[in-house]
Formats: C-alpha cells, structure tokens, sequence
C-alpha cells in the first residue's frame, strides 16, 4: 500500500515539473532572450511561437511539448506497468504543469499539444480518426479552430471502441473538456 502511494506522489510530481517544460517559452528566450508571453496572442504556445520565431518555432515547439510527454509516460508506463489509471493520473498532470509551470509564475501554454501527444501515445490510430476528420471537417467548413476542435474531441471515442475499456474515454473526455474551458478563457 505504501508503494503504491509513493508511486502515485512520484507520478504526480515528475509529471507536472517535466509538464511544465513549455517548449515555446524557451524556445523564444534563447532565440530572442524575450518572454513570449509579453509577445503576439501572449499565449506559450505553438501557435504563438510560429508567430514568433517562425515555422521553425511551431515545428520545434510542438516537438519539445510531445517529446516531454512521451518521455514522462514511458517512465510511467515502465512504473506502473502500463496501468490506465495511473498513465491517465500521469497524463493530467502533464497538462496541468503545461498550463500552470510553477517556474513560469503559473503561466503556460494552453495543453493541445500535450492532449495530442498523450493520445498519439496511448494509442496512434486516434490520431489517424483525428486527421481525418479534421480533414473532412476543414474542406467543409473552412474554420480551422471550429474543425480542430470538433477533429479533437474524436479522440475519447476513438480510444473507447480501440481500448474497450472506460478509463481512457472518459479520462481524455475529461481533459478535453478541462482544456476547450481554458482554451476559450
């Protein structure tokens, strides 16, 4: 019992200080030595970060963000021996210490990346439905937040009738949700 409660604080931890390395943040700081977030939209972001720096600051954002995450689940993953429950305890604090880095004052990015990666690594082929349906969606709309969003918002289901199990669906439903309130803030 103690073990296990010493794993789940050791989760919770690691998962929240490697979430909050926000790749556009340090990106920008050692490209400019400026604070994205005083620049743009404000946001510590991919997105904003191509504003910034560029293509090369969007693509090297994004890779920072989904390479932090991979690595703090796989460490999960070889923990706790691939539990769902704790792997999705893993995954919220990730999104948590990317949109509240306690070294940032609690200002990040707003998660999207990290809920993509964390999905791309809990099971690929939700990424896949997501690209398609994102296609489909913009040719059809023509609105890439509007599309995106609703692309994104495929991933609990996908990952239900992939995983046949509950604890993913609804955890990614949940912080799908969590994620659209913040993004909307």
């Amino acid at each position: 019992m103690q073990t296990e409660a010493m794993l789940l604080i050791a989760v919770v931890l690691y998962s929240y200080l490697i979430g909050g390395i926000t790749g556009a943040y340090y990106l920008v700081k050692f490209y400019q030595g400026k604070d994205i977030r005083q620049m743009e939209s404000g946001n510590a972001g991919a997105t904003n970060a191509g504003r910034v720096l560029g293509e090369k600051g969007f693509v090297l954002t994004i890779a920072i963000d989904a390479i932090k995450v991979w690595i703090a689940l796989g460490i999960t993953t070889m923990l706790s021996d691939g539990s769902e429950a704790v792997l999705s305890l893993s995954t919220f604090f990730l999104i948590l210490g990317h949109l509240y880095p306690v070294q940032l004052g609690f200002r990040g990015g707003k998660g999207i990346v990290v809920y993509l990666a964390a999905a791309l690594f809990i099971n690929p082929f939700t990424i896949v439905v997501m690209g398609v349906v994102m296609g489909v969606l913009y040719i059809s709309l023509r609105r890439y937040t509007i599309a995106g969003f609703l692309a994104i918002s495929t991933i609990p289901v996908t990952l239900y009738v992939l995983e046949q199990s509950l604890v993913y669906p609804v955890s990614f439903a949940m912080f799908f949700a969590f994620i659209a309130a913040i993004h909307n803030k």
